[in-house]
Parts: structure tokens; sequence; C-alpha cells
């Protein structure tokens, strides 16, 4: 379709997260395909720009390190629009509706972010991260209902959006995707020499290190495991050295590799005999697809999304949340059955690319222009 999209975003680059990648790779996708896409984003030190994207003022948001606000400023230099496509209900997502109100366009909003999980940030004290869970959930309720359309990477995430938030309305589901060109098998010799990798069974998981991600359950899990497991930890976060910490109470060695390049993660994916996923709220888990899609099968939590994310014993294995044993015991099962799930990986990988999502897009956005797909 050859039209013009707007695109609001709370997170972009340089900030390192699925959800930066899946915009920046949705716009990719969709200018490829003839289309036009602006990104409006928050300003951010180490990042270029090109014409299409635009940052606005932003300040420090001092409760997650990383992350920026930006001012609801609309760039002068975005010019007319025929979807706005808001990727946050919170202060750009706003500016999103006055966009969309000033050029009487539809505003399309993609849920990524279970937002009440993260209201601990917020206020560390438990009565009152579950008030603001609470404000949280009623504001998400009025956003995502006054929009024309929403979507959801995965089914669960619509259901938790009509259950939980409370959207009365078609959920239409579009899968993150992932570029199959990049995120394939590689020979790892080089990234193994250059990163100085163990060579005893790899288990691994890169990421953002946030609380909320239950890293110290995967610590705690390999200490408990056969001695010649190695853990390996690519990615940053605020958890990052309480993770450290924990490793070294636990006296067991564990590989941190800090942010990794974006073509680098084929390789650490390609290095790992398991990828490992403990976090019981994402979406989807786009790390997880890709992990995937260079044939390295993945333990996950059985919740939030990658209860269906993960496919199992045909893309990996599921445990219970909080049954170390039961972790242990799915990691087992993986190496064991490396060779086969590597292969089932593999053959899956057509599920999982990135022109079904942009085909997956194109049909919301005709929705949202004339109310047919």
């Amino acid at each position: 379709m050859d039209l013009q999209v707007c695109a609001f975003t709370d997170t972009y680059l340089p900030t390192v997260n699925g959800v930066t990648y899946t915009i920046k790779s949705w716009r990719d996708g969709w200018c490829a395909n003839g289309g036009e896409m602006d990104i409006v984003y928050p300003s951010a030190s180490g990042f270029e720009p090109d014409e299409d994207e635009h940052p606005v003022k932003s300040i420090s948001f001092p409760f997650y390190e990383g992350y920026r606000v930006g001012l609801p400023t609309i760039p002068k230099s975005v010019n007319g629009v025929d979807i706005v496509h808001a990727h946050t209900p919170f202060c750009l997502g706003l500016t999103a509706r006055r966009h969309a109100k000033r050029h009487d366009a539809p505003v399309v909003a993609s849920y990524h972010t279970p937002t009440g999980e993260y209201t601990s940030y917020l206020a560390p004290f438990d009565p009152l991260a579950k008030s603001l869970s609470r404000v949280s959930i009623g504001y998400e309720r009025w956003f995502f209902s006054r929009a024309d359309v929403v979507t959801a990477p995965t089914e669960t995430a619509a259901s938790y959006l009509r259950e939980s938030i409370g959207i009365d309305k078609e959920i239409h589901i579009v899968s993150n995707g992932v570029d199959l060109g990049t995120f394939t098998p590689r020979d790892v010799s080089t990234f193994e020499h250059t990163y100085d990798l163990p060579t005893s069974p790899r288990i691994g998981y890169t990421g953002r290190h946030g609380h909320e991600k239950n890293l110290e359950e995967l610590v705690k899990a390999v200490a408990r495991g056969p001695d010649d497991w190695s853990l390996i930890l690519g990615g940053e976060g605020p958890a990052t050295d309480s993770l450290k910490e924990l490793a070294d109470r636990l006296d067991i060695d564990v590989t941190f590799l800090g942010f990794l390049d974006r073509d680098e993660l084929p390789l650490l994916y390609s290095a790992l005999d398991v990828f490992a996923f403990p976090s019981p709220i994402e979406t989807q888990g786009l790390v997880a697809l890709e992990s995937i899609a260079c044939g390295t099968p993945v333990v996950a939590v059985d919740g939030g999304a990658l209860a269906e994310t993960i496919v199992n014993g045909v893309t990996g294995y599921h445990y219970e949340a909080g049954d170390i044993d039961g972790f242990i015991e799915a990691i087992e099962r993986a190496l064991d059955d490396r060779a086969y799930l590597h292969e089932q990986c593999l053959d899956y990988r057509s599920e999982l690319g990135l022109e079904r999502s942009i085909a997956s897009l194109e049909q919301v956005y005709e929705f949202a222009l004339n109310g047919v797909e």
C-alpha cells in the first residue's frame, strides 16, 4: 500500500529492546514495500536519525535507567499522514492522537508492554505499586478503547487486553516478526574466540536485565544444575549488578558480555546450546523468536506470551514459574534433544519472517482506513 504512516513511540534507538527493534524493522519493511513511514521518538545521544526519523526534545526518566521521556511536540518536519500509528499509550501516544485529529487520520495503537508490571520501579513499596498498577490499567483502557484499531503481537497479549485491561473491541494480531536474512545459523568460531566462551554446554540469554525479567531464576537454575553447565548473559540493565552479586554468592562462573551489536546477536544465538527465558511478562519475546530462527531451542517459563511463543517439544520446552527443579529438567531435556530441536526450529523459521508481519500490518492499515481486510 502506498500510504504515508507516522509512528509515535516513547522508546527508540539507541535504546536497545524488543520494542525499538520491532518498530525499526516494521519501518524498514514497510518502506521496502513502497510505503512511507515517519518515526517520532524521544531524542537521545548516540543515534543519528535519517530524514524520516524525527527526534523530539526529551528528558531522562529517573525511575528506569536508559529511558527518556519525549516532550509532547510534533516536529515541523513531519508532513501529511494517512495513518497514525501509536506504539505507546503515554506521552508521545497522546501526541499521536493530536496529530491524527489534526489530519483527520485513523489511529492504530499497538500494545507492546504490560505497563502494570513496571510500576515497582516508580513505587518500590507493594501497596503503592498496586495502586499505580490500577491507575495504569485504567489509563490504558481509556487510551486503547479510543483507538480506531488495536494490535497485539500474540493472542496471549490480546487476551490480556480484553480480560485485564477491558478492551471491548476486535484486536488484530501482528507478530513482531524476525529478519530471517539476519537471524540464521552462523559459523561462530571467531565469535567464540573473541569472547573466550567456555566449551561446556552453554545456557544463555540476551536482552535487557530488568528485575521484572526474573533472571535470578536462571542464575539459580544453572548454579543447581550439572557442574559442566556454563551461563552466558548478553545485555545489561538495572538488575545486572544484583545478578553478578548472586553469581558470586553461588560461586558459579557467568560470562557477562554486556550489550552486543545487533549483527553479533545471531552469533550469540548460534553459539548457545539452549536459550533460557524465565520472564513471565512478555507480550511475545522477540529474542526467543530470534533464537529459534538461528536454530537454538528455547526453554521458557510457561507464562505470559512465552507460553504461546514457544511450541513445546518443537521449538523448546516450558517449565512452571518458580520451579527451579523444573527449569533444570527442561534445560537438561533440551540439551538431550538438541539435534532434534535444532531441526525443528529451522523448519519453524517460515512462521517467523518479517514479511508476514508487514503483510499483517498492511491489512490492519486497510481496515483502519476502510473497515475491511
